[in-house]
């Protein structure tokens, strides 16, 4: 198969043809074939014939996604002959309005497919109807069963790329004003970062020396060095932190400092301060990102920072236990000593930014007394099936600060103009009943002949004295009357009325006949009985 081939095989039959599409396009030409076959059956009595009507409106139905506008006019075209493509020209109608998506184009095809109609029919059969009545019939049938459809088919595209292009900018704003959050962010983490560098990088840089230079002195003892040592190993170890929580703010790609792996190293710096520290590990380790992992690290930091402050020798234990759902994170230390130490000063800061961090992650962090004096500090991280924490992104977080994205300013739905086409479609369509219903009453008063009319006339009269007491005739409601009277004379050129005879609601007809030859009246005949 040639490339030119296979392009026009894609043109006329679009893709994707997945199983859904293929079951929904099969089913739909499997329908309206049974449709238009059963119609064609039932009105002509023909199995061929219906059977090719049938296959030509399966085919034309799986080709209409592809070619609308051919499909509706050959729809149109094929229309005005067996009445089984009726189904078909609505199915087209709804199928051109909603894909030909440029209104030239759409109305050029419309418009196209109307004049086919009325041309076909008169091409077919020109005695069926005179002109007027078949442009009405024509015209009110294709308003109906092809424009009104092509309306509504035209309204639910125009609300589907509406509600879709509303989507897409709604979302592009959420990004954009997500962009924008997020470099607030990091712009207020810098400074941040830049003050504390300079501030407390300052004063922990002068402990760190100062420390140092008591270390060497001669005139300390032994306990006293190693206890200025534990000091300057905090300060170095401080400023160690400092630089990566500097660090962190500066750049939030950068993974956090601190985790479960550093929990030992906490516990043991607290050892070599002279701090009974027992730490605990239960259960199996769980895989943890780095921020559940950081999360424990200060859960354990805050709870022996505490118990070095409130109370000082107390006896320490740390836990980690891996529950099925969750890590656990406990602190607990003893009461403190009689006569020891006073309590350091605290801000409470420390509690609160744990359990900020402990909610963002989806857990909680809980602390208080315990029977025997002493404290406990305690946080549950939860884990996800994968063993991933809750926890969002930076962009995640914003996202959740930001304030509700205000309501797009409300436009012109595009029901409005497809009403209004609706409404013209509906207005013509009553035009033009309210015009067929006028001449039909006009044809019915130019088809009667009153039968005292009838018996005036006689046999052998001019032609042009019986032309001006008739009236003008209308062969839509007389065309079927020979069929009630006797044969024509022969070489007559003859006339069928209907009478002022009341006949009901039955098929029964009540006729006159006038023939004519040379001029004269030469035979008249007067019938009743079933058409």
């Amino acid at each position: 198969m040639s490339e030119t081939v296979k392009g026009l095989v894609r043109r006329a039959l679009p893709g994707p043809w997945d199983r859904r599409a293929r079951v929904r396009e099969g089913a739909g030409a499997l329908l309206l074939a049974l449709l238009g076959a059963g119609i064609e059956i039932l009105g002509t009595g023909q199995p061929l014939r219906a059977a090719a009507v049938g296959t030509a409106t399966a085919a034309l139905h799986l080709l209409r996604r592809g070619l609308p506008g051919p499909v509706l006019a050959g729809a149109a075209l094929c229309s005005a002959g067996p009445g089984g493509f009726v189904p078909l020209l609505t199915v087209a109608g709804y199928s051109a309005g909603r894909r030909i998506v440029r209104a030239l184009p759409a109305a050029a095809w419309f418009l196209g497919s109307l004049l086919l109609v009325p041309a076909t029919a008169f091409l077919i059969d020109p005695d069926d109807l005179p002109l007027p009545g078949l442009l009405g019939v024509t015209v009110t049938g294709f308003l109906l069963l092809a424009v009104l459809p092509g309306v509504f088919g035209r309204y639910r595209a125009q609300r589907h790329t509406l509600l879709s292009t509303l989507h897409e900018r709604n979302e592009q704003l959420v990004r954009e004003r997500a962009m924008i959050a997020h470099q607030a962010r990091l712009r207020e983490r810098h400074r941040i970062a830049q003050d504390m560098h300079d501030s407390l990088g300052h004063q922990l840089a002068l402990l760190s020396v100062h420390t140092g230079a008591l270390e060497v002195d001669r005139t300390l003892t032994d306990r006293q060095r190693e206890t200025v040592t534990v000091l300057r190993l905090a300060a170095t170890g401080a400023m160690r932190e400092l630089r990566e929580v500097v660090g962190l703010l500066r750049d939030d790609s950068v993974p956090e400092a601190g985790g479960v792996d550093a929990v030992q190293k906490l516990v043991e710096a607290s050892r070599a301060a002279g701090t009974a520290v027992e730490l605990r590990r239960d259960g199996e380790p769980h895989p943890l990102a780095a921020a559940t992992g950081h999360a424990a690290y200060r859960i354990v930091q805050e709870g022996l920072t505490n118990a070095h402050k409130h109370a000082p020798a107390a006896p320490i234990t740390v836990a980690l236990r891996w529950e099925p759902d969750a890590l656990l994170v406990e602190v607990v230390n003893g009461p403190a000593p009689q006569g020891g130490q006073p309590a350091a000063v605290s801000g409470g800061q420390g509690l609160t930014g744990l359990r900020e961090r402990a909610r963002l992650l989806g857990g909680m962090v809980h602390s208080g007394a315990t029977p025997g004096g002493g404290f406990r500090l305690a946080g549950v991280l939860p884990y996800r099936a994968d063993g991933r924490p809750g926890a969002g992104t930076a962009e995640d977080e914003d996202l959740a600060q930001l304030p509700p994205v205000p309501d797009p300013p409300r436009r012109r739905s595009p029901a409005l103009g497809c009403a209004c086409g609706a409404l013209v479609v509906v207005a013509a369509v009553f035009g033009v009943l309210v015009w067929g219903v006028v001449q039909f009453i006009e044809a019915a008063e130019n088809s009667t002949v009153p039968l005292s009319v009838y018996e005036s006339i006689e046999v052998g009269q001019d032609e042009a004295a019986v032309d001006a007491r008739l009236p003008r005739g209308s062969r839509i409601l007389t065309g079927d009357l020979h069929k009630l009277l006797p044969d024509e004379p022969p070489g007559a050129d003859c006339r069928w009325f209907t009478t002022d005879t009341e006949v009901g609601f039955s098929t029964t007809q009540d006729a006159v006949r006038f023939c004519f030859r040379d001029g004269v009246l030469v035979d008249k005949q007067h019938v009743r009985g079933k058409v």
